[in-house]
């Protein structure tokens, strides 16, 4: 952890270029095995996050689907000569626990994302709380450093329903409501699968509605997220960027 401290601080007194911080909060709970497409049942059922599932062969499974996007989109973004120096991405997982495990830094100085497996249960309350803690200490850095940043974003994605501690649920949500109406934060609560609690993750923001993914669609989202993160660091910290609303059509449902 100190050495990561150490190679973070270091990329801001050597590249002094505004950032654009990005938190990927994201549900690695057993029902993010769940698996779509061309597959066949084996018979036996498991237990898992609250529901009983079918174990089966074949097709690809939810937290596949969405590693292959996440690939793709650190893709993109090395491939901008101005987003490479100016996205920083940090990757929370929540199961049973919430885990950073891939913190802020520059992408050509950033680790590889290590493979998520999909158990356990959905503690999305520790995992939104620990993705805000990150993002915090991370602007911290900036200020400390003199770099200039844009309004920083978190990605919410979750198939289930929260079964975390009721209280880090209420007071993750608290504090995105509280950040996005000083404008210190924009987030998008994104639901996956037909298990996904809109209800809940409607009350993530007041100023934009829960999205629900089309089926697998994640290297579409993932696409449309680099796109938008591109134009933003094409601007100046502080503009007001529109984004790409008509392209939230080709991944999500409205």
């Amino acid at each position: 952890m100190e050495s990561n401290m150490l190679v973070r601080i270091e990329d801001l007194v050597n590249n002094p270029t505004p950032r654009v911080p990005i938190c990927l909060c994201l549900d690695t709970s057993g029902s993010m095995g769940a698996v779509e497409g061309d597959y066949q049942s084996t018979g036996k059922v498991v237990y898992e996050d609250g529901h009983n599932w079918t174990l089966v062969t074949g097709g690809t499974s939810r937290i596949d689907e969405m590693m292959n996007g996440i690939k793709q989109f650190y893709e993109a973004i090395r491939e901008d000569e101005i987003a490479v120096y100016s996205a920083e991405i940090c990757v929370v997982t929540f199961d049973s626990k919430a885990t950073c495990v891939l913190d802020f830094a520059n992408l050509e100085r950033q680790e590889e994302l290590p493979v998520l497996k999909a158990e356990g249960a959905t503690a999305m309350g520790e995992g939104v709380n620990l993705a805000l803690d990150r993002l915090e200490e991370r602007k911290k850095e900036y200020k400390d450093k003199g770099v200039d940043y844009y309004q920083p974003w978190l990605v919410l994605m979750t198939d289930g329903e929260p079964n975390g501690n009721p209280a880090e649920l209420q007071r993750a949500i608290e504090r995105t409501i509280t950040l996005e109406s000083e404008k210190k934060l924009t987030i998008f609560p994104i639901g996956i699968g037909n298990e996904s609690d809109q209800s809940t993750l409607g009350r993530f923001s007041q100023k934009r509605s829960a999205l629900k993914l089309q089926g697998l669609k994640f290297s579409e989202f993932f696409a449309w997220l680099s796109a938008s993160v591109v134009k933003t660091s094409q601007s100046m910290p502080g503009e007001n960027i529109k984004l790409d609303l008509e392209g939230i059509k080709g991944w999500a449902d409205l």
